[in-house]
């Protein structure tokens, strides 16, 4: 079965594996743990961060990060179909008493103006006031698009004028440097807290990291803990974290290369379904508006053939690209796609 619904379906290689059964490991709770500790540091440098924080999800990283920037009853802003606010399943309002508001941009992408636009720090005793503004690069359901460095640039001047906080959902912060050649030291340069997955296109079986501040790590990981994440031995899930750092970043290159190579071919069965020039990283987002299929009938079509795809709409279907999947699987996943698509 080729399975395409998502980046966090891979299983760790020999390598991983080897080293997760030779990590060094101590308990984390108490800070003990050498491999997490490494870690946590290794992935704050990259970025330019004091501190970080090992946690299981990005769910959690994202909301330990929003939860050190928004007070109970303040305002996180973000795009209208970002994770955090589509995909945490109310996270922020249920557990840290955060209210959101949201600005749409198509397929995701970030003009610094229209999340300012609606920003009202300082709103006095009667109105919420905004606290932070949120970014997710890339943007999962804008079909993996790269937030312009630009635009982040001009957010991050605008938000600091307004004193306003920056949070960046940066789940696939690794596709977005590979594909665009930002370094990772400039996108850490204008957030005061960033979450970093390492299950997505990296490879690793578990595990994000929260970066930040000393101060606010400090507080996170006592949240953490509250939150009921606070782990023991978890250097041999921070290995997979370390051997992910040091083998899949640039490979991540061919992901890319198949998800275009996926657009190029189903927009020649049907060119309303996707513009490839939007694929910019692993993500192809099919929309089915103009055929008469819905993308749970594509999938249901596709899985009857060998090929696993995700239904995010009643007219929207997601493919995306990892490590586990390859040349043939790709060529094969095309002709399924092309034959589900006309029957």
């Amino acid at each position: 079965m080729i399975d395409l619904r998502s980046d966090t379906v891979t299983v760790p290689d020999q390598g991983m594996r080897e080293a997760i059964a030779q990590a060094p490991v101590g308990d984390d709770v108490y800070s003990d743990d050498p491999t997490a500790n490494s870690l946590e540091e290794r992935i704050a440098a990259l970025f330019g961060k004091e501190a970080g924080l090992f946690t299981p999800t990005g769910s959690l990283a994202n909301q330990l990060s929003i939860r050190s920037l928004v007070s109970p009853g303040e305002e996180l802003l973000a795009e209208t179909n970002s994770h955090i606010v589509r995909a945490e399943l109310g996270a922020a309002a249920v557990f840290s008493g955060i209210t959101t508001r949201t600005w749409p941009a198509r397929n995701g992408l970030l003009k610094a103006g229209d999340a300012l636009e609606i920003a009202r720090p300082d709103s006095g005793p009667y109105l919420v006031s905004t606290t932070a503004i949120a970014v997710e690069n890339t943007h999962n359901f804008g079909g993996g698009t790269v937030q312009p460095i630009d635009q982040i640039k001009e957010l991050h001047a605008g938000a600091s004028k307004l004193g306003l906080h920056l949070h960046l959902d940066g789940a696939r912060i690794w596709n977005a440097h590979v594909a665009s050649g930002v370094s990772f030291l400039e996108y850490g340069k204008y957030f005061e807290t960033i979450s970093v997955c390492l299950s997505k296109g990296l490879g690793a079986p578990v595990g994000s990291v929260m970066l930040s501040t000393k101060e606010r790590i400090t507080k996170s990981r006592v949240w953490r803990k509250r939150y009921g994440a606070g782990m023991r031995q978890i250097g041999i899930l921070a290995a997979a974290g370390h051997y992910a750092l040091d083998n899949n970043i640039e490979r991540l290159a061919q992901d890319h290369g198949r998800a275009k190579k996926l657009a190029i071919a189903l927009s020649a069965v049907d060119s309303t379904l996707i513009d490839p020039a939007t694929v910019e990283t692993n993500i192809v987002g099919l929309d089915l508006s103009s055929l008469p299929i819905s993308a749970a009938e594509l999938a249901t079509r596709c899985k009857a053939q060998g090929l696993l795809i995700s239904a995010l709409g009643p007219k929207y279907a997601r493919l995306v690209t990892h490590m586990n999947f390859d040349d043939a699987q790709c060529d094969e996943a095309i002709e399924i796609l092309k034959k589900a698509l006309v029957a």
